[in-house]
């Protein structure tokens, strides 16, 4: 394993849009260093982060990325608090800010946080010493998400700059997508947002304009390098935006026939959690075009990457 020479100037990771092209090609390119770790028994983990405190606090039910950051952490050598929110004297009515100053009180040197409002992560940086990576927050930005997916393109086609990438599906609710369009864009890459009109808002465009937005799948797959599927999102009340699953299915799901106007070698991605059978069919998921089981595999470096650079920044809140 090799050390990033290089001074990652961000004391926290609130999202991708404070990012330079720089600071990405920094954390991707130290999480390709750290692959080693990953990859090989004999070493299972290093003492990167040893006496570092991480506090994990997830105020939303996850599976993939906590234990995948719990992982990381794990093999970076530090020392690991789950702070159980549903069990905590938040649902006592504390509020978020007497959590933050308690936790301070521990002395933690990072805290890994998924909170359901945007914007919680910011509000907890002004008054945190700990540095603050963002797990996910609402339907603003899942930042390693967005570096992971990164990483697995840059590992299939070598590099990010000119990729033609689509992502497809609830785009309205997606925290993944505003994460990835900054990446993206940031690194090169064309970005096509596909989806029906009331899941793909007028507003992405005016904030990233050089992003193209479709409704016509058919239409855009084959000038596609890579495209990405969400999911629908019911839960957030996706079901009232669309007719019905049905017809979401007959439009937008990502199929056998639809992937015969592919590219040969185009690259297929999800986020996870998948509807298998509604935006995408068990046959692409899990055939020879997927990289979603690589996207999972490589959060782990990823997150190791990101953690051990905002541990060693010398950058002050």
């Amino acid at each position: 394993m090799t050390a990033s020479p290089y001074t990652f100037p961000h004391r926290h990771l609130l999202g991708i849009a404070p990012l330079s092209r720089s600071d990405i090609t920094a954390i991707l390119d130290q999480a390709k260093a750290f692959e080693d770790v990953c990859e090989n028994p004999e070493i299972k983990a290093i003492q990167a982060l040893h006496k570092k405190i991480v506090v994990n606090l997830f105020f939303e039910n996850s599976t993939r990325t906590r234990n995948s950051f719990e992982i990381a952490e794990k093999r970076l050598g530090a020392e690991i608090v789950n702070f159980d929110a549903g069990a905590s004297s938040l649902s006592k009515g504390e509020t978020l800010l007497d959590t933050a100053a308690n936790l301070q009180a521990m002395k933690p040197d990072l805290i890994v946080m998924r909170h359901g409002a945007p914007g919680a992560h910011e509000l907890l940086a002004r008054y945190m010493e700990a540095g603050i990576v963002n797990a996910g927050d609402g339907a603003h930005e899942h930042p390693t998400q967005a570096l992971l997916d990164a990483y697995t393109l840059r590992e299939r086609f070598g590099a990010l700059d000119g990729l033609n990438v689509a992502i497809v599906g609830d785009i309205r609710n997606s925290r993944v997508v505003r994460s990835n369009l900054w990446l993206l864009t940031k690194m090169g890459a064309s970005v096509t947002l596909v989806g029906p009109p009331t899941l793909l808002p007028s507003e992405i465009g005016k904030t990233w304009p050089d992003a193209v937005l479709s409704n016509d799948f058919d239409d855009a797959i084959p000038g596609m390098d890579a495209i990405m599927m969400l999911r629908c999102q019911f839960e957030r009340g996706t079901g009232q935006y669309i007719p019905s699953q049905g017809e979401y299915v007959k439009y937008y799901q990502l199929n056998a026939a639809r992937m015969k106007r592919a590219k040969r070698d185009a690259a297929i991605l999800h986020p996870g959690p998948i509807n298998r059978g509604v935006e995408i069919t068990s046959e692409i998921a899990d055939g020879p075009n997927s990289l979603i089981l690589k996207q999972v595999t490589n959060g782990v470096p990823i997150r190791m990457s990101a953690l051990y650079l905002l541990a060693t920044s010398q950058t002050p809140n």
